[in-house]
């Protein structure tokens, strides 16, 4: 069961935000002080934070920066009416995963939410799977059905992003920013079509590794 706990300040919102959860089949705990959310963290984690800026007894980004030292892989959103560029960017700057602006609609509260914990999940899992092709985090090598295909740091890249986004479909852009651009080589969208047609080839060729036409590629379960 997901779990959450919440920092708010207005007794209103926590309310409300308690009863669409709970429906949802989560178990919330809303803490209307800073204190109370800390000692509550003390003695157990939950599967996310929820927090407030304005709080009581002290700031909600004093209470990240605490939750931080402590928890590096804890997911944090902010839930704030503070919705100036320089509010956002220092949440995120203290350690926030998210950050939401009030008033929020509660469906796309709670896919943000479900779209972290994926993200969450995928960063911890060390092997990925799609049909036959695996890939170890831990030993940052690639399998295609059980046997290791050698692969150079740019295919690796590529596949971790792929199989981290399992079912979606990653852009040609997206790739070239986050492979190549991240490693500060600047490189045209030739360099990518390359690389994944020597990559098909390594992999001879798998069918879970799709092409979107002109847009990009997705890697999705066939069998």
């Amino acid at each position: 069961m997901i779990e959450i706990y919440y920092a708010e300040d207005d007794e209103i919102i926590g309310k409300s935000v308690n009863e669409y959860f709970e429906q949802q089949n989560y178990k919330v705990s809303v803490f209307y002080s800073i204190a109370d959310i800390k000692k509550a963290l003390i003695n157990h984690l939950p599967t996310i934070v929820l927090l407030d800026w304005n709080m009581p007894d002290g700031r909600g980004d004093e209470l990240c920066l605490w939750i931080r030292k402590r928890w590096c892989d804890l997911p944090v959103i902010y839930l704030t009416v503070r919705g100036d560029s320089c509010d956002i960017v220092h949440g995120f700057q203290n350690g926030a995963d998210d950050y939401v602006v009030k008033p929020f609609d509660f469906a796309v509260l709670h896919s943000r939410i479900l779209a972290l914990l994926r993200r969450t999940k995928n960063a911890k899992e060390p092997k990925l799977f799609c049909d036959d092709l695996m890939l170890d985090k831990r030993k940052n090598a690639v399998y295609y059905q059980q046997k290791e295909i050698l692969v150079s740091q740019s295919e690796y890249q590529i596949l971790l992003l792929l199989l981290e986004n399992k079912g979606k479909t990653i852009t040609r852009r997206q790739l070239l920013e986050q492979v190549w651009d991240s490693n500060g080589s600047y490189v045209n969208d030739n360099t990518l079509t390359v690389a994944m047609k020597r990559l098909r080839e390594k992999l001879h060729h798998p069918p879970c590794l799709k092409t979107i036409r002109s847009f990009g590629y997705r890697m999705e379960d066939t069998k």
